[in-house]
């Protein structure tokens, strides 16, 4: 590839970059003036949480549960010698709160929920839905966007929770179970790490994550073409823009543990 070809390819790429940052950042802001606006959305938000806490839950669970097994038995299989059994428990604690119960969750929700989002605003675009809204004087990113936004920010804070109690506790039946760690020494360890800041520091990624799920994949969703094969293509793009931005924002919020801790 000739240098002139290389630098137009990158200039588009920056160009496009821009282009999707101002739309985006337009939507955003749609968004939070939309709002003020309770009363058309406060209904369909519950709707959206309940489907998203109900849907998400069970798999939501089961990467709580496998997360802590593992973190427990890599934590015990990498101790050197005449080191204190409390590491498994600290281990998974620490594991759990800060990255395995609100990363997996939030990667977790978003080939289900970030998918979903996307297929389906992705469908009202390309059949022309969202026209029809606007020409009944309807405001999509109040009908659509907003509660959809809110429902995932509010429900990924419990699902996260209960990601992180599972964890922890399965961590503990296989240290008990598998590992031979006594339960007093397991908890003892647990309870020695513990401090409220790794929690709230759980807190503030899923409420980031959630954020970035639903916002992400209503964006991706809005700027949907090409008919039913448009849909496929942005369903699989919504995944993969959502899962993106959920690591950068992991490593962006990395200061914020040394701030609670």
């Amino acid at each position: 590839m000739k240098i002139t070809e290389m630098v137009a390819a990158c200039g588009r790429a920056v160009e496009n970059a821009a282009l999707h940052a101002g739309r985006a950042g337009l939507l955003f802001w749609a968004t939070v003036t939309s709002l003020g606006k309770p009363k058309h959305y406060v209904g369909e938000t519950i709707v959206q949480a309940r489907r998203i806490g109900f849907d998400g839950l069970g798999l939501v669970l089961l990467m709580g549960c496998l997360s802590g097994a593992v973190m427990a038995q890599q934590t015990a299989y990498q101790m050197s010698p005449g080191l204190p059994l409390e590491i498994v428990g600290g281990g998974v604690v620490g594991g759990m709160l800060t990255e395995l119960g609100p990363v997996l969750t939030a990667i977790v929700l978003a080939g289900r929920m970030g998918a979903g989002i996307g297929a389906e605003l992705g469908t009202m675009m390309v059949t022309n839905q969202i026209d029809a809204l606007l020409t009944m004087e309807r405001d999509p990113v109040v009908e659509l966007v907003v509660p959809r936004v809110l429902a995932g920010t509010i429900i990924l804070v419990p699902l996260v929770i209960l990601a992180n109690a599972i964890g922890i506790l399965s961590g503990g039946l296989v240290a008990f179970g598998i590992l031979d760690v006594p339960a007093q020494a397991y908890w003892g360890g647990a309870q020695g790490y513990y401090h409220h800041g790794a929690l709230i520091y759980s807190l503030v990624k899923a409420v980031a994550f959630g954020f970035i799920i639903t916002f992400t994949a209503c964006y991706v969703g809005l700027r949907a073409s090409g008919g039913a094969a448009g849909v496929g293509r942005t369903a699989t793009s919504a995944v993969v823009a959502i899962i993106v931005a959920i690591m950068v924002m992991d490593a962006a919020l990395g200061p914020v543990y040394k701030a609670l801790t």
